[in-house]
């Protein structure tokens, strides 16, 4: 039991570090970026990284989730080969997200030349590439259970980003555009020698799988894993272009500077989710439907048990807290602290079920939970909004988090019982389903 506790121990402890170095570059580089733009600056930076982070899902459901997947089982003899198939992919779709954003940003600016969000979505235009390629290259040592030298990737990302921060400061060149031109330079430059380093180690592939076999494969995954992305963005995200169209860019400010502190526990629990779907992948191809019901109790209480802790000592210290990252500004706000921290919860707790929907390969009844919560943000939370400026946005987050946790929760037991009447075991499991 020890020898097989001491090294999953120090394999969380790499993917906590991995995903905390690399979080906590993007946390401490927000948090000076609030301390050092003005509050309708800081606010375009806010809807500019809401749109990254929406491409973000976009790129995970359609290539790191199904990598995590097939990478650890279907592909696991042939992992040079698909890492090249992927990296092909990957440009594909970068090139169609590019022209995207620049014909969206064109359309708008046309529209309503006064709007703020052309020049968010050029900004995301030059960085998102750079930056999802960055994320895919990272979670392939997560394939063979070796996070090390992703840990070290982010270290490096993390001194490229806050050097060069530094440096734009002292030089008077702090932007949004420059900052976002910062993220993917950091993330081009340590992409490259992750890539560099993988090529020495990976083993030639006698049967590479071919570029259309793996489209299919993650094409199959991916569209219910991206549709469910694409709605878990919602609850959280939305809520910055509608707060700045309804109470101003400030506003929009204010809600980034509150989400803050939550943004450290959900990369905790992404590290979580990237180590163990492998994990939980290959104990229900082993154990079939008597390993969901455990894997459910024990995912759900890693990630709560991550959260709590974290909110109660920050809760404490809220006050201290708020002056120390923001050099006294945004105070007026920590009031609602306490209700982004039940948001932070509640969402922490649904990566619990979602870790077993998906190494299930179902990623459709991750979407019907999540569009469930979703729907209910955007038909509550827009009028809340518009009552309550950025109380009703942020109580409107908790209620779709919650919801999504328990819709997950039923839809897993009804998923768990019926194939345990059906299947003796998991591996037959349509990926369609």
């Amino acid at each position: 039991m020890q020898r097989k506790l001491i090294p999953w121990a120090m394999k969380g402890g790499l993917a906590l570090l991995d995903q905390g170095v690399f979080a906590g570059s993007n946390f401490v580089m927000s948090i000076l970026l609030a301390r050092w733009l003005s509050p309708e600056q800081y606010g375009m930076y806010a809807v500019a990284f809401a749109v990254l982070l929406f491409l973000l899902n976009f790129h995970q459901g359609l290539m790191l989730e199904p990598m995590l997947v097939f990478g650890s089982s279907v592909y696991r003899d042939c992992l040079r080969g698909y890492v090249k198939a992927l990296l092909l992919l990957h440009v594909g779709i970068s090139l169609a997200m590019v022209f995207g954003l620049f014909a969206s940003a064109a359309i708008i600016f046309k529209l309503g030349p006064a709007s703020s969000l052309p020049g968010a979505l050029v900004a995301v235009a030059f960085t998102a590439p750079t930056v999802l390629l960055f994320w895919m290259v990272k979670r392939t040592f997560y394939l063979k259970l070796s996070p090390a030298p992703s840990a070290i990737g982010a270290i490096l990302y993390c001194v490229l980003i806050l050097g060069g921060l530094y440096f734009l400061y002292q030089h008077n060149r702090i932007s949004t555009l420059s900052a976002f031109l910062l993220m993917g330079f950091g993330s081009l430059v340590t992409s490259i020698l992750l890539l560099a380093y993988l090529s020495s180690r990976l083993p030639p592939s006698a049967n590479p799988p071919s570029l259309a076999d793996t489209w299919r494969r993650h094409w199959r995954y991916g569209r219910w894993a991206l549709a469910a992305n694409a709605m878990m963005w919602v609850p959280i995200n939305v809520f910055y272009p509608f707060l700045s169209r309804f109470s101003g860019l400030a506003e929009a400010g204010e809600l980034k500077a509150l989400m803050n502190f939550a943004a450290p526990m959900l990369q905790a629990c992404a590290a979580l989710h990237t180590l163990m779907l492998p994990y939980s992948a290959r104990v229900l191809q082993e154990r079939g439907p008597a390993g969901v019901s455990v894997l459910l109790k024990r995912m759900t209480l890693l990630c709560v048990g991550c959260a709590v802790p974290y909110w109660v000592v920050l809760l404490l210290f809220q006050g201290p807290a708020f002056r120390v990252l923001y050099s006294g500004r945004y105070t007026e706000v920590a009031y609602l602290l306490p209700v982004v921290a039940l948001a932070s919860v509640a969402g922490s707790a649904f990566f619990g079920p979602s870790i077993v929907l998906r190494s299930m390969e179902s990623p459709r009844l991750i979407f019907a939970a999540v569009a469930v919560s979703s729907c209910v943000a955007v038909a509550v939370g827009i009028p809340l909004t518009r009552a309550w400026g950025l109380r009703g946005a942020v109580w409107s987050i908790v209620l779709s988090e919650a919801l999504a946790f328990v819709a997950a929760v039923v839809l897993l037991r009804l998923k768990a019982r019926r194939f345990s009447e059906i299947a003796p075991t998991l591996v037959a499991v349509p990926a369609n389903d």
